[in-house]
């Protein structure tokens, strides 16, 4: 049945999300993998986060940044694993439109939100790195607080229209989402209204949002890799680099991920390895987040040990000190 015999028949009032296409027999293993992720997610960004706020020695620019982003990765890995949980545990995979509608809107909100964010922590560390003057007298509160409400701001309105525009489109059936989230392309792909513009800015707001922080970004690492690699000592020259290294791990995870899915020309048959790149930074990326950037930190580790003592001596199981 062509779509404007759709159209003529009926209109659609929910989605099935198919996920990854499986067999019921994988539904075990994957709920039990990707309940493991979600559990360790959403636990060690908490833990970043009241680190931070209960330590009076993370109160930094670094770990400000860190913080944001920790509460990023949260909201990005409720927005999208409970609901993929729920299918996989009971089996029932229907979402009304309006609710994948609004899921897609914070979808796209956070994940430009995070583009902007890692922008402005890859700003920070070059000041630290390459202008160490300038960051003094220039990183303050105040330009902490605007570039991270910026990056907030910013992502929230970007994803408006984009979202207003693909709710505007007629959707007559079928209603089998090949995806395991709401996203725009496998959604715009079941409209049976013209599909084009909706597909051209779904492309363009990507690319805005994507692409001009990821070149501010890479430029930042590379000024501060041709620094770090004039250091004298070899010594100093690794421990610097040690200090960017875990962040770059995620900015490459990230933009990789998002820049394949979105900005790249889009094909249908790109939609199945488009699935595994999406796994990389709606899934992945918000678990390594904790485990990488910051619990390896030294003085986040110190915080943390300091923190379970008090708890311990305060159950009694330590004595006080």
């Amino acid at each position: 049945m062509t779509k404007q015999e759709w159209k003529n028949t009926m209109a659609v009032t929910e989605f099935i999300l198919l996920g990854f296409g499986n067999g019921p027999e994988l539904d075990c293993l994957l709920f039990l993998m990707f309940l493991l992720i979600y559990v360790v997610t959403i636990t060690g960004n908490i833990c970043i986060i009241v680190l931070m706020v209960a330590n009076q020695h993370l109160h930094t620019p670094m770990y400000f940044f860190l913080g944001n982003l920790a509460c990023l990765e949260i909201c990005y890995s409720s927005n999208i694993l409970p609901r993929m949980l729920l299918g996989y545990l009971g089996g029932d995979r229907r979402i009304s439109v309006n609710g994948c509608f609004t899921k897609y809107y914070f979808f796209g909100c956070l994940a430009a939100a995070e583009c902007y964010l890692l922008a402005a922590m890859s700003y920070y560390r070059y000041l630290v790195m390459c202008k160490p003057l300038h960051y003094l007298s220039h990183m303050n509160g105040k330009l902490c607080f605007q570039l991270g409400a910026s990056s907030w701001i910013s992502g929230f309105l970007s994803n408006s229209i984009l979202t207003f525009l693909i709710s505007s489109l007629d959707f007559c059936g079928p209603n089998e989402i090949e995806h395991f989230f709401c996203d725009s392309f496998p959604m715009i792909k079941l409209s049976c209204s013209d599909v084009h513009v909706a597909g051209l800015a779904t492309s363009v707001v990507a690319g805005v949002c994507s692409l001009p922080p990821f070149l501010f970004t890479f430029s930042s690492y590379l000024y501060i890799i041709i620094t770090v690699m004039r250091i004298p000592s070899a010594t100093e020259r690794k421990k610097a680099l040690s200090t960017c290294s875990s962040l770059l791990i995620v900015v490459i995870l990230f933009y990789w991920s998002i820049i394949t899915v979105y900005v790249l020309p889009h094909h249908d048959t790109q939609i199945s390895p488009n699935k595994v790149f999406l796994v990389f930074y709606t899934t992945l990326t918000p678990l390594v987040n904790p485990l990488v950037c910051s619990l390896r930190n030294k003085e986040v580790k110190e915080a943390l040990r300091k923190q379970t003592c008090k708890l311990l001596a305060f159950r009694g199981l330590l004595p006080v000190k």
